[in-house]
């Protein structure tokens, strides 16, 4: 089956501690626990084949081979500035030995007034720079609102402390350090936030007990006040699953987290309204209303993702699974949108799920069916999130047998969060996996970012879990339909144009659709053979296909274009090359 790239115009030891359980779902009717011994067939199904689209275009920023991109929730990994470009950074290595020794933040910049990323080298491995000159990890991103400089935490280890470095220039790659010891020795997992008056707060768990918060900022450059614990009266997570947040626009912070020794787990989040000086109560957030009667709504270590947009409105993203007589479940796994200023507060985004019995492997560690959410939102307030979902019969052979992941995003219907469109699977499937998408916090254009892993080994080389592999890192660009006024410049009847046609290794297929719902877009070749199809819900908008015909013979081919009740045809010349 050829490919359709499609464009829409309209560790730390503590990874393996305490969540490490065989992995269970939750059927339909009844709660069944799903183990390694669960009956297969003796042959298992050949692997179905890809859709044969891609969304978008993907440009792969660098790799890595520390392929354990987060313990818990992912961070805001890729942030835009506007007069600028676009950053990203990751946790990188080059290495095969299982301590990683060369492990560091990587960064790389997106020029928009070259039209291109500074640091590409045909070796992907070797693209983008390191920010920091000895070995670290677990940072995140966020860029001074100030200056457009990228700003970086990492815990380092010699001594372990969390050490802050930020950009000279925008994009200029040459970063100067603000070494955290000796206030912040002894603490790690550090996620960063940059306020509007250029405040940079640090989130933490510090290493003596390993599953306790602490609070730090930066006034000034290179200023850390003394860290102080944020969860009390509330359970500390127990876990690195927490996150920061705050405002460009004001003065607020907020923190997440999530405790993960309940039955259920709670959630909880805590608000500075004056630049982290004071902080209000720490508040249970409570459960969303995903399930009923015996089954219980518990919230996963993959929460949470706070995030205040360009109105200084919160929001919180949470994923959370069906819990049963003290036991969670992999599926169905929600993601799920809440806003204090929404009534009802909470929105589900998604449900990711399949019949138990479909279920043909283990989602690996620290993961659910659908899971990882992150947030950002376009020029005219529309709010977007991406997440990571398994495909239940995509398998990574063993052992272990593991299930592969995509890469999905859902857009609000421009309501602050309470109603969402349906999830859009921006990744072909393969035998490779996306993992840890992060989405950009702000875009002004038309083109969605969100940047991910693709893994060519399910399982991860840091958790034992098969070889050790060069995985590159990417950020894919969606072009989107934004804005309000734009949603309504409806076409009026379906229609279908290929160009150029006649082609020769090429061609683009735009196609208009007046109505929202199923659509069925085939091409084939002389011989009546279907050679390229995609069959999915869209929405009503104009759209832009690209055929790559390399591999075909010259001919007459057939494209066939059905929505709802309606059919359109055309003929494709492909000549001789």
């Amino acid at each position: 089956m050829q490919k359709l790239c499609i464009v829409l115009l309209a560790a730390s030891t503590l990874v393996l501690a305490g969540k490490l359980n065989p992995v269970t779902v939750l059927p339909e009717e009844i709660a069944i626990p799903y183990s390694e011994e669960v009956t297969r067939p003796a042959t298992p199904p050949a692997p179905a084949e890809g859709d044969g689209f891609v969304v978008g275009v993907v440009d792969t920023v660098g790799g890595t081979t520390y392929d354990w991109c987060a313990n818990g929730p992912i961070y805001r990994m890729l942030c835009n500035s506007p007069d600028y470009g676009i950053h990203v950074v990751w946790m990188y290595s080059a290495s095969d030995q299982t301590t990683h020794p060369d492990r560091n933040m990587r960064y790389n910049f997106y020029d928009y007034s070259m039209g291109m990323w500074n640091w590409i080298d045909p070796d992907y491995m070797q693209s983008g720079v390191n920010v920091f000159t000895e070995r670290c990890g677990y940072g995140n991103l966020d860029v001074n609102p100030v200056t457009d400089v990228a700003t970086v935490p990492a815990h380092l280890h010699t001594p372990l402390a969390t050490d802050v470095a930020r950009d000279l220039a925008p994009g200029a790659g040459i970063f100067e350090y603000c070494p955290g010891s000796p206030a912040l020795e002894g603490y790690l997992w550090p996620p960063l936030a940059v306020s509007q008056n250029q405040t940079i707060h640090l989130h933490m768990i510090d290493d003596a007990s390993r599953n306790a918060i602490f609070y730090s900022r930066g006034v000034t450059w290179c200023d850390w006040s003394t860290p102080v614990g944020l969860a009390a009266p509330q359970p500390n997570p127990t876990f690195p699953n927490h996150n920061i947040a705050a405002s460009k626009v004001s003065d607020k912070v907020c923190v997440t987290w999530e405790f993960s020794g309940g039955s259920p787990d709670p959630g909880f989040y805590r608000i500075s309204t004056d630049g982290g000086t004071t902080w209000g109560n720490s508040t249970d957030l409570p459960w969303p209303a995903a399930h009923g009667g015996d089954t219980a709504t518990s919230y996963h270590i993959t929460s949470f993702f706070p995030y205040y947009d360009r109105q200084d409105k919160l929001h919180i993203l949470a994923g959370v699974m069906p819990f049963v007589a003290g036991q969670g479940y992999i599926i169905p796994a929600d993601i799920w949108h809440w806003s204090p200023d929404n009534t009802p507060n909470w929105a589900r985004i998604h449900r990711g799920t399949c019949q138990a019995q479909n279920l043909q492997a283990a989602v690996g560690y620290n993961a659910l069916y659908a899971c990882r959410p992150s947030i950002g939102e376009d020029r005219y307030g529309g709010l977007y999130v991406a997440w990571e979902q398994f495909d239940s019969s995509n398998v990574e052979p063993g052992p272990p047998e593991l299930l592969r992941a995509d890469i999905f995003y859902a857009r609000d219907n421009y309501d602050n969060g309470q109603t969402w469109t349906p999830g859009v699977k921006i990744t072909d499937r393969s035998s490779v996996s996306h993992r840890f998408p992060s989405i950009i916090d702000r875009f002004n254009g038309d083109t969605l970012y969100i940047f991910y892993q693709i893994d060519q080994h399910a399982g991860f080389f840091v958790q034992g879990q098969g070889p050790c592999t060069n995985n590159a890192m990417v950020v894919h660009k969606v072009p989107v339909t934004t804005g309000i006024k734009e949603q309504k410049q409806v076409p009026l009847h379906l229609a279908l144009k290929a160009e150029p046609n006649p082609f020769s290794n090429r061609t683009r297929l735009n196609y208009s659709l007046p109505s929202t719902g199923r659509v069925e877009l085939e091409i084939y070749d002389p011989t009546g053979r279907s050679v390229a199809s995609r069959n999915e819900f869209q929405a009503a908008g104009r759209y832009t296909v690209t055929w790559h015909a390399q591999d075909m013979s010259p001919g007459v081919y057939v494209v066939k274009l059905k929505a709802g009740n309606e059919l359109v045809t055309r003929k494709l010349v492909m000549t001789a090359r």
